[in-house]
């Protein structure tokens, strides 16, 4: 029976380094496939999309894992949110009302401005009118009409509730006065003569009757052996003018 010898001598140092290097020759550099390359993109991917969705889904489920007190103080937060912006829209809202009624006060402001200032343009003879009312014509023959009895004329009228009056060219207003003159009278200054010729804007069932009361105007103009005549119209034009003239002193104490 033959035997063979057993080699128990351990590798020698140069063949262990030997094997280490090829090891680390085949490890380094890394030698990849393309197809390895993909799958590892593939996996960076996968695992960029996983990271993303775990934050989106610790974020949304932040308030399942909050306190009960945590809970209260948000919707407290949202609810005192909601509260401002419903304040700061009912706010806007009642500026914009504000405005629109601001910009009708005005025109209505306005309107009546222009409507006032037609009023006190009638009374203080600046502008023309125009009304209901009489005419009343006093012809005085004999020359015997004397101023007193034309201003009581007028006192009649006003009484009763003339507007706008105006006699020959001459309009009257609050301060016209009366003289008398020969062949005629003056009206603030200017000379007038018959026939006399009242245009009153008012009633005339209130105008006419006022004229005609016992003792009144017309029965004094016909002891003078004057003739009146007064006629209702529907439609009286009194446009003589007065030139609008402006105090030295007085100013409007609003200004």
């Amino acid at each position: 029976m033959s035997t063979e010898p057993i080699n128990t001598e351990e590798p020698s140092e140069e063949t262990e380094q030997t094997g280490r290097q090829r090891l680390v020759a085949g490890l380094w550099p890394p030698r990849v496939s393309r197809a390895q390359l993909i799958v590892a993109l593939l996996l960076f991917v996968l695992g960029l999309g996983l990271a993303i969705q775990v934050r989106s889904t610790s974020d949304t489920s932040a308030l399942r894992g909050a306190r009960q007190e945590d809970l209260v103080r948000i919707l407290d937060e949202v609810d005192d949110r909601t509260k401002r912006l419903q304040d700061e829209k009912q706010r806007l809202e009642d500026q914009r009302t504000e405005l629109e009624n601001s910009s009708d006060q005005a025109e209505e402001a306005r309107k009546q401005t222009v409507e006032k200032e037609a009023q006190l343009g009638v009374l203080a003879g600046t502008v023309a009118a125009q009304g209901p009312g009489i005419t009343l014509t006093v012809t005085d023959p004999k020359g015997l009409v004397e101023a007193d009895m034309l201003l009581d004329a007028i006192q009649e009228l006003r009484a009763a509730g003339a507007e706008a009056i105006q006699i020959n060219d001459v309009r009257v207003v609050a301060n016209t006065y009366f003289t008398d003159d020969e062949g005629g009278v003056r009206v603030d200054g200017r000379k007038i003569g018959p026939p006399y010729e009242f245009k009153a804007i008012g009633r005339p069932q209130d105008l006419e009757p006022a004229l005609n009361i016992p003792g009144g105007v017309i029965q004094t103009l016909e002891k003078e052996q004057a003739t009146a005549t007064v006629t209702r119209s529907q439609k009286i034009v009194v446009d003589a003018l007065r030139p609008a003239k402006r105090p030295d002193y007085a100013r409007s104490s609003s200004s």
